[in-house]
């Protein structure tokens, strides 16, 4: 039957405030008794589904209820119930959206609800949510959704996840709201089931309690999904309420994601606004307190990024920067009702509390963990709190966002699944995968980390790198549309000094083929357990982000296995770390140790070549010199690196991790080559002959030492391998024409 909305409100039936506002409610009984509570909202360009979750977590202990508490014990009494919000109180058509009705029947308690999800359409660069938007729906969803209360969990309605995808929680931070990953669900929902835990504004529910609420829910998703994680990300005082439910269960798979945790609340400037808060404000002041704490949360230009297309010319990206943040001002007055006056007190006193609980009990954390601090954070000391919970919690990752302010999920140039990918930290069960957990970047995540990370463009700009091709039949082209793509490829190569190669050569063989080279790496470069011992910890990110794996002959096989092309370099770390002399020289293994796996899975094997290193790079002293000098020994041989390919003898084997003293160059130019492709997926019972193998792997050995000689030789003839006139050159056109180069023959 249909019900008025005031009425429904008054009778206890509904968890919820309802306003006539083209909104669609429909109420449900969980099979476990519990209240499942969708509904749809559309406004303005662009839409956005959230379901009430079942939450058989009803808080009562110290909270304040609101009039539309809901007595999950009494839903069970109710016959059918239908709520539909109208202009009025009256049901009017043209505010059902695009959703079914769903009634509520009594009888079986374990009657499963089904729900129809709306799907909310990808995100374009037109589209691209910022903290406008976080306001305006909040405002929005306080106003319609929120109606008092115990403490809840809902669900934006998105794509379906994959479906073994692990399910995230998301723990908001003061604002309470739920909805602070907002930017972020689109690519989220691509990973995850998200869940929010929804506070309502006047909700008194202390720690403890939140505390109880989460935890329940964890234990209860980990009977419900033994074999997968539980991910916690956890806004400042969210990540308090992660780190404390992690402290109480150490046995559970954890992910903790805690962005500017509270923990470090004692050393914080919001403790400067207690003796304010404690006692009565007058009204002008209780109104402005709020609004100046919302300076402090982050920067605005960081905020009006989100609607900024990153491949926009400069004046374009001004104008829609300037666009977004005229709009973001006058909104910013809402923010009273997120955090009104009267509930500022209390929540600082119980983020207080919090951090007290927390701190007591953190040396019991055994959860995978990583902190993301923010560099200008003007409400906590983030980094110094970063630093100080990596030394306290075992295994604890930093990483440091040096421009970005409190609200970092809300800041328009960060991206939460980036992050979680890139670092290694996404898997689907107990054990990390990098093949199978593996999830192809987006093409704005190729653009701006992968081919624009500032290294590769740094190296780009100043190496002009030319590639060649060679076609079945033999004819060489500049470029690289003699690869073939009709299977997969194992490239296999020379390594250039120091790895100086790899993200010119993986970048620009994406944009051109199409093929991601899924590289086979060394643990200082990918493992996440030596991000200690390099200058940056995020240097990985790029390089995990982009498919790279640590090197093995497992990880090899799982990734030809599942169709992957790689990027494969026998030499290894004797080569990138050669010596004196030894450019371009190859220190292979005497076995074949890829070709019959190459045959096993028909990969096509294309040998390569790459020349330039010893145009920009002077090795001063080589690894050999550093190892004979006692004191340079101890200063540049990274000791804390377990050793590689322990089970070869002879040059292949000798690959101590080294930091060479070394003078730059003017840069050359690169020049990359690549042969012939061998086929082997005609020859694959051939090829498991070990004659065969071998015979073919001394092949592909001559193949890149022939590309070698011929790139050494031929770019004797480029009139712009020399870097002033290529730079001259290439400026003419605002670095946007390459030199050009010899002819290949």
């Amino acid at each position: 039957m249909g019900v008025n909305v005031a009425a429904c409100h008054q009778a206890r039936l509904v968890p919820v405030a309802l306003e006539a506002h083209g909104l669609l409610q429909k109420v449900d009984i969980h099979e476990a008794g519990c209240w499942r509570i969708p509904f749809v909202a559309q406004r303005r360009s662009w839409t956005r589904s959230i379901q009430l979750l079942p939450a058989a977590h009803a808080i009562n202990s110290g909270r304040r209820g609101g009039e539309g508490d809901l007595d999950l014990r009494e839903a069970k009494n109710l016959e059918e119930v239908t709520v539909l919000g109208g202009s009025g109180d009256q049901l009017n058509e043209e505010h059902l959206l695009q959703a079914e009705g769903v009634t509520a029947s009594s009888g079986n308690e374990n009657r499963r609800l089904e729900n129809s999800a709306i799907s909310t359409p990808e995100v374009s660069h037109e589209q691209k949510l910022t903290v406008r938007n976080y306001i305006e729906e909040v405002t929005y969803f306080l106003q319609c959704g929120d109606g008092g209360g115990a403490p809840r969990w809902f669900s934006p309605l998105l794509p379906a996840p994959p479906t073994n995808a692990p399910i995230l929680l998301f723990l908001p931070g003061m604002d309470g709201t739920g909805l602070g990953l907002l930017l972020h669900h689109e690519s989220l929902a691509r990973l995850f089931e998200l869940w929010c835990l929804h506070i309502p504004v006047h909700d008194r529910t202390p720690f403890t309690g939140l505390v109880k609420l989460v935890e329940d829910t964890v234990i209860q998703e980990t009977k419900r999904r033994p074999q997968s994680p539980i991910y916690l990300v956890g806004d400042s005082l969210g990540a308090v309420l992660a780190l404390a439910v992690a402290a109480r269960n150490p046995e559970l798979d954890l992910v903790l994601i805690l962005s500017n945790p509270a923990t470090s609340f004692d050393r914080s400037q919001l403790q400067l606004l207690f003796p304010f808060l404690q006692n009565t404000l007058p009204s002008t002041l209780s109104t402005v307190v709020p609004l100046l704490l919302s300076f402090t949360l982050g920067d605005p230009l960081k905020f009006a990024q989100g609607r900024v297309n990153n491949n926009a010319s400069i004046l374009q990206k001004t104008e829609q920067l300037s666009t977004s943040l005229l709009a973001l001002f006058p909104l910013l007055p809402k923010l009273l009702e997120i955090l009104p006056p009267e509930m500022l007190g209390w929540k600082l006193s119980m983020l207080h509390t919090a951090a007290l609980y927390t701190n007591s009990r953190i040396h019991a954390v055994r959860a995978e963990v990583l902190v993301l601090a923010s560099g200008s954070d003007l409400v906590l000391p983030s980094i110094d709190e970063a630093e100080r919970l990596k030394k306290i919690i075992p295994g604890c990752r930093v990483r440091f966002f040096s421009e970005n302010g409190h609200l970092l999920f809300l800041e328009g140039d960060f991206n939460l699944a980036t992050l979680i990918r890139s670092t290694g930290s996404y898997r689907r069960k107990h054990k990390y995968d990098p093949v199978n957990d593996f999830v192809m970047f987006t093409r704005d995540e190729f653009q701006t980390l992968i081919y624009n990370h500032q290294l590769s463009t740094f190296m780009r700009q100043v190496t002009s790198p030319v590639f060649f091709s060679t076609a079945e039949d033999g004819g060489v082209i500049q470029g690289l549309s003699n690869i073939p793509t009709d299977r997969p490829v194992m490239l296999v190569g020379y390594h250039m000094f120091l790895g100086l190669e790899l993200g010119i050569l993986v970048a620009e063989f994406w944009k051109e083929t199409g093929i991601l080279l899924r590289g086979l790496a060394h643990p200082i470069a990918v493992g996440k357990m030596y991000e200690d011992f390099v200058p940056d910890r995020a240097m990985g990110d790029p390089a995990r982000l982009g498919g790279a794996v640590l090197v093995s002959g497992k990880a090899m096989f799982q990734l030809l296995k599942s169709g992957a092309s790689v990027l494969l370099f026998p030499g290894g770390q004797r080569e990138a770390g050669h010596r004196k002399g030894e450019a371009y020289k190859l220190f292979w293994p005497e076995k074949a140790e890829f070709v019959r796996m190459a045959a096993r899975y028909g990969v096509t094997i294309i040998p390569f070549a790459s020349v330039g290193e010893d145009e920009l790079l002077e090795i001063l002293v080589d690894a050999n010199e550093i190892r004979s000098v006692p004191f340079l020994n101890n200063l540049l041989v990274v000791k804390d690196v377990p050793p590689l390919r322990t089970n070869l003898t002879g040059e292949v084997a000798d690959q101590p991790l080294v930091a060479p003293i070394m003078a730059p160059k003017l840069p050359g130019r690169f020049y990359f080559k690549f042969m012939k492709p061998i086929r082997t997926h005609d020859r694959r019972e051939e090829l498991q002959q070990k004659d065969e193998a071998d015979r073919l792997y001394h092949h592909v050995k001559r193949e890149v030492e022939n590309g070698l000689a011929y790139l050494q030789e031929k770019r004797k003839e480029d009139p712009y391998r020399e870097f002033v006139p290529r730079v001259l050159y290439e400026s003419l056109s605002g670095m946007k024409n390459k030199a050009p180069t010899f002819i290949p023959e």
